[in-house]
């Protein structure tokens, strides 16, 4: 909705230099107007920061700073910064005015995207991003509202030095405006407030996905709800939203969107690259038509791109980018004047026949000696380790199963051929499934003789080591009555158990463990061969995990294998803590005040919701007054 303010702003002039001619948009923190430069006689888009951002000083210093340094950056896929200033209380930016529409338009208008067609748009972004980020520079608000697309087709990326000003601002903003940032924030943005190169890389790939599946691949009722996704939930390959979609496109979108930063596209560079190389597999993009209208994206440059590509040896890939074969150009192909069908058809054959006989050259003296080298897939699981292979054009199956005292359960402990040994094009890689550690469980051997304990425990797999006489009331003399490691542990193969031999009971007076810590006096009892049983209690004197009383009392005289219970502190009364997730920070800081806990603070520079994104302990645990909540800021 207009306001009567924004409005107000058309006709004026801005610093003495800048005449507002028309409202072009309004966000969450700025309004965009179309204004003429009466300086330079040209017209600028004039972004206008709302007033409350203008008010705050920090904001204020930092806009200078980011513009000026926006400003330096020059290349034909970014929007350029003429200007900012401040005047009348209003803080502006002039920048290059974009006739045209931005990708939320295009996406809006023409529904999904063809892979082709999303490509097209999606190379200069990527293209701009790489010269941002080789001159210093993150943009970290990478959305389709950034996006510009002029009318003469050019694609250009707007707000660059803008977007890195606001993420370190506490001052709130519109719901609309934070949900349709957090749907592109990377992982590492949600978590901890950092940003590099591949937190850009992150939001293009989400860009992508939704050019070609017309929705964000992670949605809720509220910005946590999609924060909490990015830092949980992989991003699916889009062709489960959208079946069709080449799988060239599922690569390039699970690789650049990978949660962990270090498997992503390390850069903007190595990302456009990739792209590059699926474009010339992939066929032309169909132009972008509907009922009303015809949108025409200027893809020289790409072309050009394509054909300098196949005069010159293909960049070099990093190592988590999908492997495709450069082996078709890509841009639309020039029409051809109507020829007669007999000569078509004559043309026709002579080439297939020339076409074959190529196939058939190059099959007999390289087509079937192709190979490609094994990717490293140990360590992945299954699910991941056959994306990595059918990006590089191989298949997986499964050929055992075996016991890992280093390769986690479920995960590749090893591949037949082994990383980096060629195996054909389209050939299959074996791979081996890790069981994790085998672990076997000490037999229950009590009450045998130690000949008969000493078999079962060889049977199962286990070593027997020495043999221990003690006293015991329970078990007769000569017989079994336990075993180190105890009876029902897990271990190793071939691990040495020792046996325990009964020699009968034997009376011992119970020593006094009261004001003990009860790890120590079951200790101590268990060494006599007495059972012990624990209680505990609320105590406000004796510290949590003392023994408080014995029974029966120290100095009587039982046999071995008679039962003492114990009643040890469980420290001051317990404090439940209250759910503060979502919860404004001052109020969650508050509450646990109230509740005589303290409140451990974890937030990052930029905190846009000003709200509880984590707590720990969970709501509803049981912790001592006095005790520390951390609660983290988002």
């Amino acid at each position: 909705m207009v306001t009567s303010a924004q409005e107000a702003l058309v006709g004026q002039t801005i610093d003495g230099r800048y005449q507002v001619l028309a409202l072009l948009a309004r966000g969450g923190m700025a309004t965009v107007y179309q204004a003429l430069d009466l300086r330079l006689d040209r017209t600028v888009a004039l972004k206008v920061m709302h007033r409350h951002l203008a008010e705050d000083p920090d904001f204020v210093a930092r806009f200078h700073r980011e513009a000026k340094s926006a400003a330096r950056l020059t290349h034909p896929h970014v929007v350029a910064v003429y200007d900012q200033g401040t005047a009348a209380g209003l803080i502006y930016l002039a920048m290059e005015y974009v006739p045209g529409r931005n990708l939320r338009d295009v996406i809006h208008q023409f529904g999904p995207l063809s892979g082709e067609q999303a490509l097209v748009m999606l190379e200069p972004v990527l293209e701009g991003l790489a010269a941002a980020h080789a001159a210093g520079f993150v943009h970290r608000d990478i959305k389709p509202e950034n996006v510009l697309i002029s009318d003469d087709g050019r694609v250009k990326v707007a707000d660059f030095g803008l977007a890195r000003g606001l993420s370190s601002n506490n001052t709130s903003a519109t719901s609309g405006l934070i949900i349709g940032t957090v749907a592109y924030l990377s992982p590492e943005q949600v978590e901890h407030g950092d940003a590099d190169g591949r937190s850009d890389v992150y939001a293009a790939g989400i860009l992508l996905y939704e050019m070609v599946t017309g929705e964000v691949p992670h949605d809720g009722d509220s910005p946590l709800a999609v924060a909490y996704q990015h830092v949980n939930s992989d991003v699916p390959a889009p062709s489960r939203s959208r079946p069709g979609i080449p799988p060239e496109i599922d690569a390039l979108v699970v690789t650049a969107t990978r949660r962990d930063p270090k498997l992503r596209y390390q850069r903007a560079i190595d990302f456009l690259a990739d792209v590059r190389r699926v474009r010339t597999v992939l066929p032309p993009a169909r132009p972008f038509t509907d009922s009303r209208a015809t949108l025409v994206v200027d893809s020289t440059a790409a072309a050009g791109g394509a054909a300098r590509r196949r005069k010159s040896p293909p960049a070099a890939r990093g190592r988590n980018q999908p492997s495709v074969p450069a082996s078709r150009a890509s841009g639309p192909l020039p029409q051809e004047r109507p020829r007669s069908r007999k000569r078509l058809t004559v043309v026709g054959l002579v080439a297939l026949t020339v076409a074959v006989a190529a196939f058939a050259g190059w099959y007999l003296a390289v087509g079937r000696a192709a190979s490609v080298p094994t990717p490293s897939i140990v360590g992945l699981t299954q699910a991941e380790a056959e994306q990595v292979l059918e990006a590089a054009g191989l298949s997986l199956t499964v050929t055992d199963t075996a016991f890992s005292e280093e390769v986690s359960a479920d995960l590749i402990l090893a591949s037949d051929p082994a990383a980096g040994f060629d195996v054909r094009e389209q050939g299959m890689v074996g791979v081996v499934i890790s069981r994790g550690p085998e672990r076997l469980t000490i037999p229950d051997v009590r009450g045998l003789s130690a000949a008969d304990a000493a078999a079962e425990i060889t049977g199962a797999g286990l070593a027997v080591g020495s043999s221990k006489e003690t006293f015991d009331d329970t078990v007769a003399a000569g017989k079994v009555t336990q075993t180190d490691p105890k009876i029902g542990a897990e271990a190793k193969r071939d691990t040495v158990v020792d046996l325990i031999v009964s020699k009968g009971a034997k009376p011992v007076p119970l020593p006094n463990v009261v004001g003990r810590k009860a790890a120590g006096a079951k200790k101590t009892l268990s060494g006599l061969g007495i059972a012990v049983v624990t209680d505990a209690k609320f105590s406000e004197t004796i510290a949590k995990g003392v023994v408080m009383t014995m029974s029966p009392k120290a100095g009587t005289v039982v046999n071995s294998g008679s039962r003492v219970s114990l009643v040890t502190s469980k420290g001051p009364p317990p404090v439940t803590v209250p759910n503060l997730i979502d919860s404004p920070k001052s109020k969650a800081i508050g509450e646990l005040k109230r509740l005589g806990l303290k409140a451990r603070v974890v937030e990052a520079e930029a905190t846009p919701l000003n709200r509880v994104y984590s707590q720990d302990p969970v709501a509803g645990t049981q912790i001592p007054k006095g005790s520390a909540v951390t609660i983290r800021i988002i």
